[in-house]
């Protein structure tokens, strides 16, 4: 840890108002990074880790950052990532600029379509203003500080203990280079694959070196700029290598001629749990905050699985007949806010609401079917107090594929896995869920069934406007009125 940073007046201000809107242990903590953390802990703050390390509940953590950025006091952003190597293929202070339909990692020679899942990353670094970190200007950064705070991924667990010893395992030589300079290296090339990597630019020359031993010079040229061609192979053989570099980039650069073995796999293999933009998305904390601030009209952004739960409110006409609009319209609201709250208890978030039904999201099928039941019980316990059984909600969930999209000036969903949501709640009766394969089969899935002693009930069904019959399981209530 550093020195105590002290806040300036204007901070100390800000860091009150979020001690108000956050969690306050969060908020607390939060505080305390910015005053005591060292430079590279506030830059792309991976907050999954940040709750591991302090104890502190994800959800809260999450919501606690959220309200950090909105107050200035750190700068969210969404990093592309390459799925193979964990780098940051592109900052982004916003989804809005995430336009490419492929991009590109040169240190893996593969292309990837961006998806929500786990390719997009979402930080936290402090803002300038409250605090100014070495991550701000980033070309001061040392070639390896660089390579740990701007092109690694908050996703990288790297070994500290190790790291030392496995760079000099696997690099045979590097260089920082400066705007518009030429260097050359001369190395012996082992009889291995290396690879000639820019952090910078996000160049690569990938040198297959085979065959017998030579004590001939043997060359090579490479030139750095912003145009990101693709990666070339070259075969030479094991002996000394002549390396020509030449900087037209505009900015430093950092090549280094590293050994692609079993090392380097180690060093970018193992892998933490990061916030994704799909985590995100589905937090309750954004979407009330963000509302229309996420992606453009005619943005398209794939999520290859995401859960959706359809609740509706089965007889709300006669409802408002039986007992009046002013006492209906009191009970769906109290029923809405009910949902709102267990939905955002398990992770999720309330996309929309249509009449008296509900469409919320969730990370994973597991937390749907606890938001679920969750979601049932809360409506008995309303019932209890009224001493009539006027909210019975059905409920539906599927999990699948879809595209982000914007709709009516704010995020939605949409594809297929939303319409068979959809349709699987018009299956349900007053108080059964019905969940398709997907959620039911899902492993944890299975520990929230067993935990709450339900056992799914399965069937084969026509889904109206869906090809084929679809594997739907009835959770059935269980509770007083069972059969209503």
């Amino acid at each position: 840890m550093t020195a105590t940073f002290r806040l300036s007046d204007d901070s100390q201000a800000r860091f009150s108002v979020l001690r108000q809107s956050a969690n306050e242990a969060c908020a607390s903590a939060i505080e305390f990074l910015v005053r005591d953390g060292t430079d590279r802990a506030l830059n792309r703050v991976n907050v999954l880790d940040f709750a591991r390390q302090g104890g502190l509940d994800e959800e809260k953590a999450i919501g606690a950052f959220l309200h950090a950025s909105r107050l200035g006091i750190f700068d969210l952003s969404w990093n592309l990532l390459c799925p193979g190597c964990g780098g940051v293929l592109e900052a982004n202070a916003t989804l809005k600029t995430v336009k490419r339909t492929e991009y590109h990692c040169a240190l893996c020679a593969a292309g990837y379509e961006p998806t929500l899942d786990e390719m997009v990353e979402v930080s936290f670094t402090v803002n300038p203003r409250v605090r100014r970190i070495a991550a701000h200007d980033p070309h001061s950064l040392s070639m390896w500080d660089y390579q740990k705070q701007v092109f690694w991924s908050s996703g990288i667990d790297i070994p500290e203990d190790r790291f030392d010893e496995i760079i000099r395992e696997i690099v045979i030589d590097s260089v920082e280079l400066p705007a518009g300079e030429k260097c050359i290296l001369s190395v012996q090339l082992p009889a291995q694959f290396v690879i000639v990597f820019d952090p910078v630019t996000h160049a690569a020359q990938f040198i297959d070196v085979k065959g017998e031993p030579t004590r001939d010079r043997q060359d090579l040229a490479m030139v750095f700029n912003k145009v990101q061609a693709p990666s070339g192979t070259v075969t030479l053989r094991p002996g000394p290598l002549r390396l020509a570099l030449e900087n037209r980039s505009g900015e430093r650069v950092l090549p280094a001629i590293v050994v692609a073995g079993d090392a380097l796999h180690e060093l970018l293999g193992t892998r933490k749990a990061f916030l994704t933009a799909k985590r995100l998305l589905t937090n309750q904390v954004f979407r009330d905050l963000y509302r229309t601030d996420t992606l453009d009209v005619d943005q398209r952004l794939g999520i290859t699985s995401l859960t959706f739960l359809f609740t509706d409110l089965k007889g709300s006409t006669e409802l408002y007949e039986r007992v009046g609009d002013l006492q209906a319209f009191d009970l769906v609201k109290a029923h809405f806010q009910t949902l709102n709250e267990v939905v955002a208890m398990n992770a999720g978030a309330v996309v929309k609401t249509i009449g008296d039904a509900v469409m919320a999201t969730f990370p994973t099928p597991d937390r749907a079917l606890s938001a679920a039941l969750g979601m049932r019980e809360a409506m008995r316990e309303l019932n209890d107090r009224r001493g009539h059984e006027d909210l019975l909600l059905k409920i539906g969930i599927h999990e699948g594929p879809c595209l982000a999209v914007t709709l009516n000036d704010r995020l939605d969903y949409f594809g297929q896995t939303v319409n068979i949501a959809a349709r699987v709640q018009a299956l349900a009766t007053s108080r059964s869920i019905f969940a398709t394969r997907p959620v039911v089969d899902h492993p944890a899935s299975a520990r929230v069934l067993g935990n709450s002693g339900y056992e799914p009930v399965a069937q084969s069904i026509a889904l109206r406007g869906i090809a084929g019959e679809v594997a739907v399981y009835e959770i059935p209530w269980n509770g007083p009125g069972a059969g209503a």
